[in-house]
């Protein structure tokens, strides 16, 4: 105690203290989500960047490059049409008939080209739009192509008359994923691509017979170069004519020409200004995008692979046509979740590409992950379309149907959004068919055999949409009303059971990939907690998790061969744990051959590293809930002749509780026939003593309940013996069990049943001799009972739990043994 009040407590000190038995298990009130497979990913919990103010996302450097644009853009707009309007009705209009011929025709020249640049600029980002959907061209054509360089040029020439199916797309080392490496896949023998019902805009073909020159993706260079020839020549042009100011004589009196000069200027000064603002904006364009290289940069701050320079032209070229088509502050609306969200709704398969792609990549970006995944948890719209995508099968949609059930994989980890995705319709007939394996095989285990034989449909990645869906279904089963949702799911469950089967073959040898063992890792951890659901709706997916007929063979395989993958045996014993909790689960897993024998192998393991010694505390739990009340489980464990060992392992601090738990069943629900065997356990009444005398909390509860059972086996002498052997006097004993009533006056939820079995072994040692009768009078014994009655709750009347819902009431209550206890104290 500090001076200042505060009790400071070494917390290493105390973990260590408890040791192996302070962790929590189905024999005491658990309560809800205290005992997770894993914690919720790291990612949903970080703070992202998207929405905090005074910090900048990447795409504000394009939505801020398009606003300077579009206002030179709109400047060199209004001045081409206050040039239009003046040739048109000044010049064209007032001067026509006294223009010289030069004027008339410099005037109708650049009112033709600027005219054509007018309409190709109206028109270029309509085509440059559809030309970032081509993602075989993905890379190849970027903004560094409009450099204007001999290279480029004899590149184009080139390629003008090349066959259009000789033009392949440029490579990068670095390219990850593209588009060619899936449609490859599906192609004829010709090469040609199998038909589909809609073109793709990029690789329109407008006139028969033209080739590469007419595709729709190569219309937008054209319409950028005839821009830049136009405003060259228009400047030049305008250049000219204001040099050399020969716009004829006017001759006195001649009153129609005196304002000719001041026209022409006042012209050709608009069109030069025209040509230069538009030619200033180009070169604005081009120093921000190829020498500072702005799109790369932020398709790397994006942390976009090189593929994603599709997605950020596109959203460019968007916010760019926001700014110049309405006002130009409306691009600045624009973000890429926003927009990203929009092209999934899409029905073309590029838009609902680059979508997934963008949403995918933000959902799993540190930096990015939480503002995105808070923008798609509350569009039930785009959730429900993510829901949608995990049905499509079409070989050409695997990237699509992968990133949205990777989208939903990372959704599902936060209990709000893991509700709304469960709620929406037909979300775990979708969920289930990622499941799918394409084979007829059953499971990892078959594939393994079959030497990792290629799927029926083209290297199709089943295994990775397994995964995914494995990994939803985990982190919706953290809820309790998902795992209803899950079991009531036509199919579901046997799919998921399915892919626990492994095999001898799979689980020793040394090809098995970690892929594969994650699988079967993911299945497990799915059952497990299913299984462990608490109420009505535990009781159910446990009935049916039994029924299936590969659910308990499958686990005793991983029993038997996985002493390499100690996490699946450990798994596999928690659900076994579970599933015993229902009377007929528990008869089934004790009649399927050699479980409870390769139960008590790992128990017994001494080779089992030290770091992996919680398999062993687990399969100690599942034997002692396996005995639990179930005679026939009791007689196969006294047939395998385990009481010596049991007895031995209570000296095993690891071992230890369980092995109590244990031989304590086995004396509770043993047949009468089994009396001589259950006398083995009389040998460790001495350790259980001492254990009583100097352990604490949860050993001290256990070593209680099973010493008043072994007293049952003895006689007074064999009795009298063990306290000398032990040097513990009845008095002392006494004076212990008066002690932990004292002290336990609310039973913590550790240790629930410390005070019946307190009782219990009172009540046989007062029917064992009157004196010890005289004792616990002397000791106070009947004010500690009488606080008993008194302090009873319902944690104390029950054995074991499912969560904080207590299962199996014991037929002996509590206020029973204190009634008897009290009139045993009475007749002295």
């Amino acid at each position: 105690m500090e001076g200042d009040g505060i009790v400071r407590v070494d917390i290493n000190k105390i973990k260590q203290s408890s040791d192996n038995w302070g962790s929590s298990t189905i024999f005491e009130p658990r309560r809800e989500g205290s005992d997770q497979i894993e914690a919720r990913d790291s990612n949903n919990g970080k703070n992202g960047s998207l929405g905090r103010p005074g910090v900048r996302v990447p795409e504000q450097k394009l939505t801020l490059f398009a606003l300077r644009l579009a206002i030179l853009e709109k400047m060199a707009t209004g001045l081409g049409t206050l040039g239009f309007i003046w040739a048109t009705v000044v010049l064209l209009g007032g001067f026509a008939i006294t223009l010289d011929t030069n004027d008339f025709w410099f005037v109708t020249v650049i009112l033709l080209i600027e005219g054509a640049r007018i309409f190709s600029r109206s028109h270029e980002l309509e085509w440059q739009h559809q030309a970032t959907w081509s993602f075989s061209d993905a890379g190849k054509f970027s903004f560094r192509a409009l450099k204007s360089s001999s290279h480029f040029l004899v590149r184009t020439v080139k390629a003008i008359f090349k066959p259009v199916l000789t033009i392949r797309p440029q490579s990068h080392h670095d390219r990850a994923i593209t588009r060619d490496a899936q449609i490859a896949k599906y192609t004829n023998q010709n090469g040609d691509k199998m038909s589909t019902r809609t073109w793709r805009t990029s690789d329109v073909p407008l006139i028969p017979y033209t080739g590469w020159v007419f595709l729709s993706r190569n219309i937008s260079k054209f319409l950028y170069w005839l821009q830049l020839f136009s405003a060259s020549a228009c400047v030049t042009l305008s250049m000219i004519r204001l040099v050399q100011q020969d716009f004829g004589e006017i001759s006195k009196g001649d009153s129609d020409k005196r304002n000719r000069k001041s026209a022409l200027n006042i012209f050709y000064s608009l069109a030069l200004a025209e040509a230069m603002l538009f030619l200033l904006e180009k070169a604005y364009w081009e120093w921000t995008v190829i020498y500072h290289k702005l799109l790369e940069n932020v398709n790397r701050e994006c942390e976009f692979d090189p593929s994603g320079m599709v997605s950020i032209k596109r959203f460019f070229y968007d916010a760019y046509s926001k700014c110049v088509n309405g006002s130009v502050f409306d691009g600045l609306k624009m973000d890429l979740v926003s927009f990203a969200m929009e092209l999934l709704a899409s029905e073309s398969s590029d838009e609902q590409l680059t979508g997934a792609r963008i949403l995918r990549k933000f959902a799993t970006s540190e930096r990015f992950s939480e503002d995105t995944l808070q923008k798609i948890g509350i569009s039930i719209s785009v959730m429900e379309r993510l829901v949608e995508m995990l049905n499509w099968k079409d070989p050409l949609e695997e990237e699509i149907r992968r990133s949205a059930a990777e989208i939903l994989s990372i959704l599902a980890g936060k209990k709000q959004n893991s509700l709304r995705v469960a709620g929406i319709p037909g979300a775990m007939e979708s969920i289930s068919s990622l499941l799918n394996t394409g084979q007829s095989s059953r499971g990892a285990g078959d594939e393994i055999c079959q030497k990792n034989i290629v799927c029926d449909r083209e290297n199709y990645e089943f295994s990775a949409f397994n995964h995914l869906g494995l990994l939803i279904l985990k982190k919706l089963a953290r809820d309790h009303d998902n795992c209803g949702k899950i079991g009531n799911t036509r199919g579901l469950l046997p799919k998921i059971i399915d892919f626990t089967h492994t095999g001898q073959r799979f689980l020793r040898e040394n090809h098995v990939t970690e892929s594969q063992v994650m699988t079967v890792k993911r299945s497990l951890q799915v059952i497990k907690m299913l299984s462990s659901t608490t109420g009505a709706t535990g009781k159910l997916l446990r009935q049916e998790i039994s029924e299936i007929v590969f659910t308990i063979s499958n686990i005793r395989d991983i029993l038997r061969y996985g002493e390499n993958y100690t996490i699946l045996q450990k798994l596999g014993i928690e659900i076994l744990t579970s599933l015993a909790l229902e009377e007929v689960a528990t008869e089934r897993i004790g009649s399927t051959g050699g479980v409870l024998k390769d139960l008590f192998r790992i128990f017994f393991n001494k080779d089992i590293l030290e770091s992996q010694n919680s398999v062993r505390v687990a399969a100690g739990e599942a034997l002692a809930m396996l005995a639990f009340e179930s005679e026939s489980n009791c007689g196969r464990i006294l047939k395998l002749k385990m009481v010596e060992k049991l007895v031995t392992a209570l000296k095993d601090r690891t071992l230890s509780i369980n092995s109590a738990r244990i031989l304590r069943n086995l004396c509770s629900y043993s047949s009468s026939d089994c009396l001589i065997q259950l006398r083995g356990v009389i040998p460790a009444a001495p350790y259980v003593l001492q254990a009583i005398m100097l352990e604490g909390n949860k050993m001290q509860e256990v070593m209680l309940g099973l010493a008043a059972k072994i007293f049952r086996f003895m006689t007074s002498l064999e009795s009298d013996i063990i306290f000398e052997e032990t040097g513990i006097k009845a008095i002392e004993l006494a004076t212990k069990l008066v002690q932990i009533l004292e002290h336990y006056e609310y039973p913590p939820v550790k240790v629930p049943r410390i005070r019946k079995f307190t009782i219990e072994l009172a009540i046989w040692m007062m029917k064992e001799k009157k004196e010890y009768i005289k004792f616990f009078k002397h000791l106070g014994m009947e004010k500690q009972l009488e606080n008993v009655t008194e302090t009873t709750s319902e944690l104390e009347s029950f054995n074991v739990f499912s969560g904080t819902i207590g299962l199996s009431r014991d037929s002996t209550t509590i206020h029973s043994l204190v009634e008897t206890a009290t009139d045993l104290l009475a007749d002295e």
